[in-house]
């Protein structure tokens, strides 16, 4: 087949034509910016078109398009396809269709996705069971690629649940690692995201498991399994985990119940946790000379960001913990004000953090509007948190509040926050190490 991907350079799109690649078919795309994974999709043998998106694009008579869930319906690229009777589908419908050809199992949830998903992947490796991974992070294991090509029945998908994207996945095993209001200006309120969920769990059959966090309430045919912390198991996990902090702990026993759902034995799974490192941007820690430590982290809502402070001071108990933030989009901002706030403060009276700076908000072009940005900004944000709290204005100015020795430097947030932690890392270490 020939297929053209809008938005190939996408984490999740890329993955898809990655797995079309490896299955010999023909792939073709576009991106709005050239990067390293489209450079990497070059390699691999996919041709794309770099710069605007026009319909002088769709020359040939493609088999199928699949479409970034970003791309909006005028896309020239998408709008010519369909009058010329391409079929085309969006990056979940599409892999929505691949969950139907495997024994799926698909890991959601507000937070924790990608490590999860991860750490059941290896698992599965480890067991010989040779499975296929989409995920929605790098991994150090697959090449720094969010993509693994088994040679089984097994499909490991994160199911991400923006914009209920997960509805098109029909998955034997799913995964709930948690259940929180994120993506407000999709779902609205929290009702409605309890009732995604509840139709995502509703696509198990009766042969089904659910594996869900012990507090989370939600309905299905299929046999459940929860999860919560285990003592004994937990001291367990924390002497033999690389990657610190309670949430891993909790990410690690959703996916020892998949172990044992699929009767892997317990050596092999305690084993695989234990050689997990991390993912990409999740608590990524590099050592940097003069005794520093930067901490790269993907954290972009309250609750991770406790989480990810949390686990940096128990693993750095001793020392002066800087932390570097990035607000990620003015809609998420305004909707979680107060938690922003909130989990800050508390951050600050309980020394989870010594030194907090705040950057302006990531705004998403194109996505948000109005005056939401005079009101929810990072300047407004770092003075409702307090003295304590630092606005540094653009994340340039990050290298002129870096410390010069002696202390673990968290870059936190889901924007282009990352580019400034690469820079950092190369000037730092003489080369750039990504």
């Amino acid at each position: 087949m020939k297929i053209y991907f809008i938005g190939i350079g996408g984490i999740g799109v890329s993955a898809l034509a990655q797995y079309y690649l490896q299955k010999n078919n023909e792939v073709f795309g576009s991106d709005a910016t050239a990067s390293e994974i489209t450079e990497m999709m070059e390699k691999m043998g996919a041709k794309i078109i770099i710069g605007e998106q026009s319909e002088n694009n769709i020359k040939e008579n493609y088999d199928l398009l699949i479409y970034s869930p970003a791309v909006k319906n005028d896309n020239p690229e998408l709008v010519i396809a369909q009058k010329k009777g391409i079929k085309c589908l969006s990056y979940p419908e599409a892999l929505g269709e691949l969950t139907k050809e495997y024994f799926t199992i698909a890991i959601t949830g507000t937070h924790g996705k990608s490590t999860t998903t991860s750490m059941i992947a290896m698992m599965l490796i480890k067991a010989g069971m040779d499975s296929t991974v989409i995920v929605g992070t790098k991994l150090k294991e697959f090449n720094n690629s969010n993509f693994r090509m088994g040679n089984s029945k097994y499909l490991v998908i994160e199911a991400c649940e923006h914009e209920a994207s997960f509805l098109y996945y029909w998955p034997q095993i799913a995964v709930v690692t948690n259940m929180e209001e994120d993506h407000l200006d999709y779902y609205k309120n929290f009702e409605n995201i309890e009732k995604a969920f509840n139709e995502f769990t509703g696509h198990l059959s009766e042969k089904g498991l659910l594996i869900k966090k012990s507090d989370i309430n939600l309905k299905t045919k299929a046999k459940i399994i929860d999860f919560e912390i285990n003592q004994i198991e937990a001291q367990k996990l924390q002497s033999i985990m690389k990657v610190p902090g309670e949430h891993n702990i909790l990410n690690a026993l959703a996916a020892m119940e998949v172990g044992k759902a699929l009767e892997i034995p317990e050596n092999i799974i305690f084993a695989s946790l234990g050689e997990f490192y991390g993912t990409w941007r999740r608590f990524d820690v590099i050592d940097l000379p003069n005794n520093l430590v930067l901490i790269d982290d993907y954290a972009h809502h309250p609750t991770e960001i406790k989480a990810t402070l949390k686990a940096a001071r128990q693993k750095y108990s001793n020392q002066q913990i800087y932390c570097f933030f990035q607000p990620h989009q003015y809609q998420r901002t305004q909707f979680l004000w107060e938690e922003f706030i909130n989990v800050f403060k508390n951050s600050l009276d309980e020394k989870l953090v010594d030194k907090l700076y705040i950057v302006d908000v990531y705004d998403v072009v194109g996505r948000e509007g109005g005056d939401i940005a005079k009101n929810y900004n990072s300047k407004i944000l770092a003075e409702k948190i307090g003295d304590s709290a630092i606005y540094i204005g653009t994340k340039e100015n990050i290298n002129k509040y870096f410390p010069k020795q002696d202390a673990v430097v968290v870059i936190m947030g889901a924007g282009n926050i990352y580019n400034t932690s690469v820079e950092i890392k190369a000037k730092h270490l003489g080369t750039c190490i990504d």
